[in-house]
């Protein structure tokens, strides 16, 4: 907290006048007044010289580095400040306010640099001052207090609000998410979690929320994630910019805007409060709480900072925290710091009763949260280069315990075909099957080559569509058996040969049984030539999933174990899926952390 705090003598913000001093009336040319006054008021407006000669004794500068969002209604204040001639020890306070990203500043801060041309740090949220602190070496920060608010709620289009059920139906974060994924008219976009509060501390909620729910969280976190990277902008302003900028069919329906939005509550009053006939936003406050942006008031190190400075900062901290500065910060769309909002705001900002309006904030995610969700999103959302190698022995026919009859290869297909859905565009696939003696001597036969899933052929058929009718074709092979290290080799050392920099590469095998292929290289040989394929650099992670009682785990964990991969057990091939998805986070983090 701030060690520079000092009572505010209620006469610095205007005191008595001084004495008029009569003096000697001069001549000058109507030229010369004139070109004097213009200069002045110039001087005036660019913040050098306050009024009536109030500065005398000085002015004492300080610098503010503040969020975009927040920036303009505190440049108002310091303006009015400068105007006013506001004094900190008798001299008048000079605050210049820079509008600058939060994540720009947390990676500066993160830093330490020597002379940093502010003093004074206001982040949308204090997840920010947590950033800067991970690994001990940046700046020291000292939050002295939280000058606004603002909740992270969604915000959608009416037609979407309407079938919603929008304003009497209220929803969780699961709910929402859960929603838009379902539906191709309800685009949800958000701005880029590593680089906006707002999204980390949806993403956050949406956790929190998967887990009161009693589901699995990493898998249904990630493939929230997944839904919400196929609409994620840089920033929050890209983020707003996304929604129609008129009301006409073909703006509405256009499938590169969105209809919903995860934004901070003061971002859709800005959007609403704009006119010019676009299309406004409905609120829903998602009844499992909602996390604010806070916007803390952070001092830098003060041991680089003059005395006169600490008391300055001090002094337009107590400025900020006046009526009068509550009163503009909300006409602005932010709400104060503590205590019930203007329902005028809220109405402005799109919100309507009986969404919990009023409900308790959540509590803000803690540092190691933060730390933890910025690794899963960046891995889940990061493009990953996928070679999935499918068992087709004669065992995978036999079928599955309350399945009405389907086989261990239909639910596999099945559980493949649905997560292929959780995967963008941009993300690689490919699949191989494998058997004894599947193409002459070879146990293997690759079917469709590992390519990007929106990849179109000549004859118009995208990689997702050629990888469908695959995992739909496959057969158990009649009296085929496991060939599974010969296999494994071959396709571990194509991803090697095809290794694409800066994608998640990894080879993922489901089989049902244990190595049968007599001729095969031994297990001993395949976990030695893996581990030599193996590159720091280049890591491809081998993920093994053994399916069912018959499958060798123990030579599986020995495979995977040689790549830096890990290996899984299903007892029923419908659990491909979840353990798929969690598999692939699973690997990708211990990839980044062995490259970092």
């Amino acid at each position: 907290m701030g060690r520079h705090r000092i009572p505010v003598d209620p006469r610095e913000a205007g005191g008595a006048p001084r004495p008029r001093v009569r003096r000697r009336t001069i001549a000058v040319t109507t030229t010369f007044v004139l070109a004097l006054g213009a200069g002045s008021f110039a001087v005036l407006r660019g913040g050098l010289l306050p009024l009536n000669g109030q500065c005398a004794a000085g002015v004492v500068k300080i610098g503010v580095a503040a969020s975009p969002d927040i920036a303009p209604a505190l440049t108002t204040i310091a303006q009015q400040a400068r105007t006013t001639g506001v004094k900190t020890d008798g001299r008048c306070l000079d605050v210049t306010v820079t509008g600058r990203s939060s994540a720009e500043v947390a990676y500066v801060l993160g830093k330490a640099p020597s002379h940093p041309d502010f003093q004074v740090w206001i982040p949308d949220s204090r997840v920010w001052l947590d950033q800067v602190g991970v690994g001990g070496h940046g700046t020291a920060l000292s939050m002295m207090t939280s000058i606004a608010r603002s909740p992270v709620v969604v915000g959608t289009l009416d037609a979407q609000a309407q079938s919603l059920g929008w304003p009497s139906k209220a929803y969780t974060w699961a709910d929402l998410t859960t929603a838009a994924a379902g539906r191709s008219d309800f685009r949800l976009g958000t701005a880029d979690p590593a680089r906006s509060a707002a999204g980390m501390l949806a993403l956050a909620m949406i956790t929190s929320s998967v887990a009161r729910t009693g589901g699995d969280v990493d898998t249904q976190t990630a493939a929230a994630a997944k839904m919400l990277a196929q609409h994620t902008t840089p920033g929050d302003a890209q983020n707003v910019a996304t929604l129609p900028n008129d009301t006409s069919r073909a703006e509405l329906t256009n499938p590169q805007r969105n209809q919903a939005l995860v934004l901070s509550e003061q971002a859709a009053f800005t959007r609403n409060s704009a006119g010019g006939g676009r299309p406004t936003l409905e609120l829903f406050y998602p009844k499992d709480g909602a996390a604010a942006l806070d916007y803390p008031y952070a001092m830098l190190d003060d041991n680089a900072l003059s005395t006169d400075q600490s008391r300055a900062v001090s002094r337009f901290m107590s400025l900020l925290g006046s009526d009068a500065s509550i009163r503009l910060l909300g006409e602005r769309g932010f709400r104060p710091p503590t205590g019930d909002p203007d329902p005028a705001l809220l109405r402005a900002a799109g919100s309507r009763e009986p969404q919990p309006l009023s409900a308790t904030p959540a509590p803000a995610p803690t540092g190691q949260d933060l730390q933890k969700l910025r690794v899963m999103w960046q891995i889940t959302v990061q493009s990953a280069r996928i070679t999935t190698v499918v068992d087709v022995s004669g065992s995978m026919a036999a079928p599955v315990p309350g399945t009405s009859g389907q086989t261990r290869l239909d639910v596999t297909k099945a559980s493949l075909l649905q997560a292929l859905t959780q995967f963008t565009a941009e993300d690689e696939v490919g699949l191989w099957r494998f058997s004894t003696r599947l193409d002459g001597s070879r146990d293997y036969e690759q079917l469709v080559a590992t390519g990007p899933l929106g990849e179109r052929s000549a004859q118009g058929t995208t990689q997702r569509d050629r990888l469908t009718a695959a995992f739909g074709g496959l057969q158990p092979v009649d009296g085929g058996a496991t060939g599974l290290y010969d296999t494994t080799l071959a396709v571990y050392e194509d991803a090697r040969n095809s290794f694409a920099a800066g994608k998640f590469n990894t080879v993922v095998v489901l089989t049902d049984g244990a190595n049968e292929d007599p001729g095969s290289i031994s297990l001993d040989t395949l976990a030695a030539k893996l581990k030599e394929l193996g590159s720091p650099a280049r890591p491809i992670p081998l993920i093994v999933i053994a399916v069912g009682p018959d499958a060798d785990k123990s030579a599986c964990d020995r495979m995977a174990k040689a790549t830096g991969g890990a290996a899984y057990r299903v007892s029923d091939p419908a659990q491909i899926q979840a353990v798929l998805f969690k598999a692939v986070v699973a690997a990708a983090a211990s990839a980044a952390a062995a490259t970092s």
